[in-house]
């Protein structure tokens, strides 16, 4: 597998050093983009995303739009890749040991793609997660940092339950997001989703979402997500939707309607 990093088609292997700080201290963001007939959709979106985050961590950037699709072509035409997903990874680059970032460093950008579907997501069984918590009160629950070690701590239990996905709480047990999705649920006639100061992430899909569908923003408790008429969740590259959390059938056990009628939502620009 070959990756672009500054600039330029490297093997994976060795592709970054040891002493960037996104490897020794996990100081880095990143963005996953849905690809189309080679092209990123929501570009200028995730771009505005990185930026934002970027200035939250205080790196660098140092790209425009123009010279990300020219790498992501690159990238793409050497792993043959016409459909699936790219990631951008912004790191803070090489820096001796301790905590406090260097005054001046030289970013790392890392672009890599994969092939797979864009779309209609397969329905999930989820858990509530109860190993660990979102915490909403930390600036990293805005941005998409490196560190994901509080997804993976709650996927890892998702799978010891026999379950496809988590759901996050914060530290109010408040609904936040999955482990790596936006959370949205349709009680009545009304579809809601988590507020972004409850932890959940401002995702470039669940924002498309807001913008399609009349949406309420409120604080969620997992008794009420779990009693909810339809449940789904929202990425960059799918719309899936809950079937069951934490055993308990949502919906009937069928798909809803409102995941239905946004299954095709991720393959569109915009």
């Amino acid at each position: 597998m070959k990756v672009w990093v500054n600039g330029s088609i490297v093997d994976t292997k060795g592709a970054i050093d040891a002493d960037d700080r996104g490897v020794t201290l996990g100081d880095g963001i990143f963005e996953t983009l849905a690809l189309i007939d080679r092209t990123p959709l929501r570009l200028a979106r995730h771009l505005a995303r990185l930026i934002s985050g970027a200035g939250v961590l205080g790196i660098p950037v140092n790209v425009d739009a123009e010279t990300l699709i020219d790498a992501v072509t690159e990238i793409c035409t050497a792993e043959d890749v016409m459909e699936g997903s790219v990631r951008i990874t912004l790191l803070r680059g090489s820096a001796p040991r301790g905590l406090l970032p260097p005054a001046k460093t030289e970013p790392t950008l890392m672009i890599s793609a994969a092939t797979g579907p864009v779309g209609k997501g397969t329905p999930v069984e989820a858990i509530i997660a109860t190993s660990t918590r979102r915490n909403d009160r930390s600036p990293l629950t805005r941005i998409k940092s490196t560190n994901y070690l509080d997804a993976v701590i709650a996927a890892r239990e998702a799978a010891h339950a026999g379950a496809g996905e988590a759901i996050m709480l914060n530290t109010l047990d408040l609904v936040a997001e999955a482990t790596a999705a936006n959370v949205f649920c349709r009680i009545g006639d009304e579809l809601v989703t988590p507020l972004v100061s409850d932890g959940a992430l401002p995702g470039i899909m669940r924002a498309c979402v807001m913008e399609t569908e009349t949406v309420t923003e409120r604080s969620i408790s997992a008794a009420e997500l779990k009693c909810a008429d339809e449940v789904f969740l929202t990425s960059s590259l799918s719309i899936r939707p809950v079937v069951r959390i934490d055993g308990q059938v949502i919906g009937g056990g069928s798909i809803g309607a409102t995941a239905a009628r946004l299954e095709s939502l991720p393959r569109r620009a915009g």
